[in-house]
């Protein structure tokens, strides 16, 4: 009779690469405990009552010690990670500091248990980020412990879901530029998702028949090298994209990162920082011939990848809003900010004597501009900081209803205004509503 098949937890497993091998792992029959800071909807309602959700990383960070405390498993997949320092945490932290509390409390438990650890491939040489630079420390620090691990070294992940840079690669596919030749011509080993679980999967049943002494670092990766730009060749084939027409500028890509590191000050995750960049121009390879004779894996080439992504309307749909999400939130903010600045400020007088010319008392008027006035600046602030941007949005049809209502109710005949300022409130409320329906990131 088999024995049962080990239980796996997984830490990060929200992430892309996290929810796709407990997905899979659970139609394979084992046993998991996903563990994640948040779970989406979708993903409480696929992993059910086994799903934990706790901050183990700080601050929270005494949350990991109750449940590896009162949970029973063999296998631990660490998939965690950050970029770039921000509000998510430190790269020091996320990366390398995790590792070796995840070690001391493996090492404290009675029974082995096997560490699985993501990391990136290449040398410490090259290493020129704080990202790779703790992600190698994170290594160290796994390697030196005296129990079993596996560190597993993936090339740019494929998966049918997509985020950050999977994401920013399918929308760069479907619009008729091309990336610099700098970037297009960098190394960009692939490895598809699947192939991660597959070995997570091969080394667990192994461990379940009794194959312990585990000391492996693998690159995970397709056998035969590409470039990012036959990634985002084979995606724009894939999904039907079009023609290039020219290739964009390096400054743009440089000038894009900046632009994405102000925006992750406000809490957001953009695909394109100058980490990701960096790392882009790095250039991603390695040699999976080691990790393909000890799991007897043939990963999946470029081509196979993608042709398992689906490439139905909705992924179509995705690609040409992604980058369109950016520019509707930020001219979101930008209109009620503005707004309110300008009622609030050089057109304060135009503002007020509009209340006046209907009947309201001077003071009333004044004190209702100013009131307005800033209700407009904080919907702007909220919709452009990522945790309260929903919050925002919402804020922001109800106080286009308000204006709305109200105009109907004491003054119609701004309706009729050459300008027609609240006939225009309700393409903003349609244009609300669209952001909210594109406010989730996974």
């Amino acid at each position: 009779m088999n024995k049962p098949l080990p239980t796996i937890a997984i830490l990060g497993a929200s992430g892309l690469i996290g929810e796709a091998a407990a997905r899979q792992f659970a139609r394979d029959g084992f046993p998991i405990v996903p563990i994640a800071r948040r779970f989406s909807r979708a993903q409480r309602a696929a992993f059910g009552s086994s799903a934990i959700e706790c901050a183990f990383v700080p601050p929270g960070a005494d949350a990991l010690d109750r449940i590896f405390a009162k949970h029973k498993f063999d296998i631990v997949l660490n998939c965690v990670g950050v970029l770039q320092d921000g509000s998510r945490g430190s790269t020091e932290v996320v990366h390398h500091a995790f590792a070796s509390r995840l070690v001391a409390l493996l090492g404290a438990r009675d029974e082995p248990v096997l560490l699985m650890h993501l990391s990136i491939p290449g040398n410490s040489e090259d290493d020129r980020t704080s990202f790779s630079r703790t992600k190698r420390g994170a290594e160290r620090v796994i390697a030196a412990r005296p129990g079993p691990f596996c560190i597993l070294r993936p090339g740019f992940v494929l998966a049918p879901a997509a985020y950050g840079g999977s994401a920013l690669l399918r929308a760069l596919a479907l619009l008729p530029f091309g990336l610099p030749l700098r970037e297009a011509g960098r190394p960009f080993a692939t490895t598809d998702v699947a192939d991660i679980a597959r070995t997570v999967a091969v080394v667990a049943r192994r461990w379940r028949d009794g194959e312990r002494g585990w000391n492996a670092i693998w690159d995970v990766m397709a056998r035969h090298p590409s470039t990012v730009g036959d990634v985002v060749d084979a995606l724009r084939h894939h999904l039907g994209g079009p023609g290039t027409l020219m290739r964009l500028p390096s400054w743009l890509m440089a000038l894009a990162a900046k632009a994405g590191d102000l925006i992750a000050c406000l809490g957001w995750s953009p695909p394109i920082r100058t980490t990701a960049l960096q790392e882009m121009r790095r250039g991603v390879a390695g040699d999976p011939t080691p990790w393909i004779e000890a799991t007897g894996i043939e990963p999946a080439s470029l081509g196979a990848m993608v042709q398992r992504l689906p490439s139905t309307v909705q992924e179509r749909w995705f690609a040409r809003l992604y980058l369109c999400k950016t520019l509707i939130l930020a001219s979101l903010a930008a209109f009620w900010a503005c707004s309110g600045l300008i009622a609030l400020t050089v057109a304060f007088g135009a503002a007020s004597a509009i209340l006046l010319s209907h009947g309201f008392p001077p003071m009333l008027a004044k004190t209702g501009t100013v009131v307005s006035s800033l209700v407009d600046v904080a919907i702007g602030l909220a919709i452009a900081c990522k945790p309260t941007c929903r919050i925002g949005l919402r804020a922001g049809i109800g106080v286009s209803l308000f204006y709305m209502i109200s105009a109907a109710a004491m003054a119609p005949d701004i309706w009729i205004e050459p300008l027609g300022a609240l006939v225009k409130t309700g393409p903003a409320i349609v244009l609300m509503l669209v952001a909210l329906a594109m406010s989730e990131d996974r």
